[in-house]
C-alpha cells in the first residue's frame, strides 16, 4: 500500500526528528509505531497523512495513487470535538467540508456512530459524554469518510486503564470488521503488544527503525494469554536495547527521559497482564 523509503525530517530549529526511516505498509495492516516521547513517531504519522513533507527520501503509494484527504482518517490524542455541536454533527464535519448534503450523509452518520456503540447518543454534546465516549465520537468522525488508512496518534493515552482496555478491544473488533489499514502511535509496550500485528520500534531522536516484531498472538487473544506476556517481554528487551547510547550525543533532558522510560518498563507497572 505504501513504501516509506529512507525518509528524513529536520525542523527549521535544527532538530532532526527522523533519519533514514524505511517501512512498508500493506493493505489491512495494523502497525504500531512504538518508542519514547520525542522519537519522531508523530512526525512520521504526519508525513503519512500528507500534513508535512520529508527533507530526504520519499513516500511511494501503490501504483502512484496517493490517497485523497477523505481516504485518510486521523485520530488525535485529544478528541478535538466542536463543543457546541452534537456527536452526530461532529461526525458529519468531514463530509460537510467535502460538500456532502446532510440527507446524503445521514445513513453514513448512523453507521459510523453505530460502529462505535454511540447510536443512542447522536444528539448528545461533548460535555454530556465521558472521555471514552468523546474518543469514540472522534473515531467515528475518522471512519465516516470510509478511509483506506486510519492514523491514530496515542488516542487512548489520557484515558483511565479500564476505559483504555475497553476501547482497545473495541478498536480491534472494528479493524477486523472494516479491514482498513491502521497505523497506531503509542509509547506503551503493553498497548502495542495487545493491538498490533506488527510492532515497529523506534530509537530516541533522531528517530530510526530499531527493529520490528510480527505478533504471534491468535485472533481473539487475551491479556492473560502467556504468549502476550512473552511478547511484552521480548519487546521490552528490544526497547531497552534501542534506548542505549545513540551514535551522537543527546542532551540531559533526552537522557533523563530515556532512563525514566526504561525504569517504567522494568517495573511493569500500568498496563501489565496482571
Amino acid at each position: 500500500m505504501l513504501s516509506i523509503e529512507r525518509v528524513g525530517r529536520r525542523f527549521p530549529g535544527g532538530t532532526e526528528a527522523l533519519r533514514d526511516v524505511s517501512l512498508n505498509l500493506s493493505s489491512g495492516d495494523f502497525v504500531a509505531l512504538l518508542g519514547p516521547s520525542g522519537c519522531g513517531k508523530s512526525t512520521l504519522l504526519r508525513l503519512i497523512a500528507g500534513l508535512d513533507q520529508p527533507d530526504s527520501g520519499r513516500l511511494v503509494w501503490d501504483e502512484g495513487h496517493e490517497p485523497t484527504p477523505g481516504e485518510i482518517g486521523f485520530v488525535f490524542q485529544d478528541a478535538t470535538l466542536l463543543p457546541w455541536a452534537t456527536a452526530e454533527e461532529n461526525v458529519y464535519l468531514p463530509l460537510r467540508l467535502r460538500g456532502v448534503s446532510r440527507a446524503e450523509a445521514a445513513p453514513r452518520l448512523r453507521d459510523a456512530l453505530a460502529r462505535v456503540g454511540l447510536e443512542q447518543f447522536a444528539k448528545a454534546r461533548p460535555r454530556q459524554l465521558s472521555g471514552g465516549m468523546r474518543m469514540r465520537v472522534s473515531i467515528a468522525r475518522a471512519l465516516v469518510t470510509r478511509p483506506r488508512i486510519l492514523l491514530m496518534d496515542e488516542p487512548f493515552a489520557a484515558l483511565d486503564e479500564f476505559t483504555r482496555h475497553k476501547l482497545q478491544a473495541d478498536l480491534l473488533a472494528l479493524w477486523e470488521a472494516i479491514g482498513c489499514t491502521v497505523v497506531f502511535v503509542t509509547h506503551s509496550i503493553y498497548e502495542a503488544a495487545y493491538l498490533a500485528r506488527r510492532i515497529v520500534l523506534m530509537t530516541p531522536r533522531p528517530g530510526r527503525i530499531a527493529s520490528e516484531r510480527v505478533s504471534p498472538l491468535p485472533h481473539g487473544h487475551s491479556r492473560l494469554d502467556p504468549a502476550y506476556a512473552t511478547l511484552v517481554a521480548e519487546i521490552t528487551a528490544a526497547m531497552e536495547q534501542a534506548l542505549g547510547p545513540a551514535d551522537e550525543p543527546r542532551g540531559p533532558q533526552d537522557q533523563a527521559g530515556a532512563a525514566g522510560h526504561v525504569r517504567d518498563v522494568r517495573s511493569c507497572g500500568g498496563e501489565g497482564p496482571a
